[in-house]
């Protein structure tokens, strides 16, 4: 089985055939999904569909592009969420420079108020880190009783060598099968293999020969066997290696 470890199936896009596609993921070899909430409405969404099947987790935050909705009565909000038996992160939480729709040092306060009760909570954390990378590092470095995931991973190796030093993982989507994937395909090649986990992002990020159409965690396979080639193992060996690195992650039992 597989661990989806980053979906959002609270999406619109799937409002056709939400249930239907979930009611199917077992069949299609996914064990476990983790929907991520973007703001309060996909946190809320997220809990909701985690209560509706048992393999089916989520996680609270704001996106950097909500993080001018971030205050203390929202991160109070998360707060009384996160006490939900199915909420196993906070997430996804983070920076994103290459928009910048929101500014930067909004962005930051932001993220530093999320990890912050990430902490108190003694929960790991999902992060959306895009363009950011030396901001993003220095922020995680000031919380160092804090890890999770760098979600979608788009920094250089040097940088995901030192977040797995200091305990994080590395999350990679379909972009491990596009062809100009240089810089991803050389994280996933030379990183420590029991700190990868595979997601989705879905309904975004779909591998190939999907680019370009809504994802979702059947897709996830494609990745599955984009990694088996690049590290020289079997898929069996790929989906047992990055199912229990999604439990130790989200702590779950494998």
């Amino acid at each position: 089985m597989l661990f989806d470890t980053h979906a959002h199936y609270d999406a619109r896009r799937f409002d056709s055939d939400r249930h239907e596609l979930l009611a199917s993921m077992q069949q299609n070899g996914v064990g476990r999904i983790l929907n991520a909430g973007c703001d309060l409405e996909s946190s809320r969404m997220a809990i909701e569909l985690a209560h509706q099947y048992d393999f089916l987790y989520a996680a609270v935050g704001s996106h950097p592009d909500d993080a001018d909705h971030v205050d203390g009565a929202l991160v109070d909000t998360y707060r009384e969420l996160a006490k939900d038996k199915k909420v196993v992160a906070i997430g996804e939480i983070g920076l994103d420079y290459y928009y910048e729709d929101v500014p930067r040092e909004q962005q930051k306060k932001a993220f530093q108020m999320q990890m912050e009760l990430a902490r108190e909570l003694n929960l790991p954390v999902i992060v959306h880190e895009r363009d950011a990378h030396s901001d993003g590092l220095e922020i995680v470095k000031d919380f160092p009783d804090v890890t999770g995931v760098f979600h979608c991973y788009s920094g250089s190796l040097e940088m995901a060598r030192e977040l797995v030093k200091l305990g994080w993982y590395v999350g990679f989507t379909g972009v491990l099968t596009f062809k100009n994937a240089r810089k991803a395909l050389e994280v996933a090649e030379n990183v420590p293999l029991h700190r990868i986990v595979l997601e989705t992002d879905c309904p975004y990020m779909a591998p190939e020969p999907y680019r370009g159409k809504r994802c979702d965690s059947t897709m996830l396979p494609r990745m599955a066997e984009k990694l088996a080639q690049l590290r020289d193992k079997t898929m069996e060996e790929i989906e047992q290696i990055t199912w229990e690195n999604g439990c130790r992650l989200f702590r779950l039992n494998p």
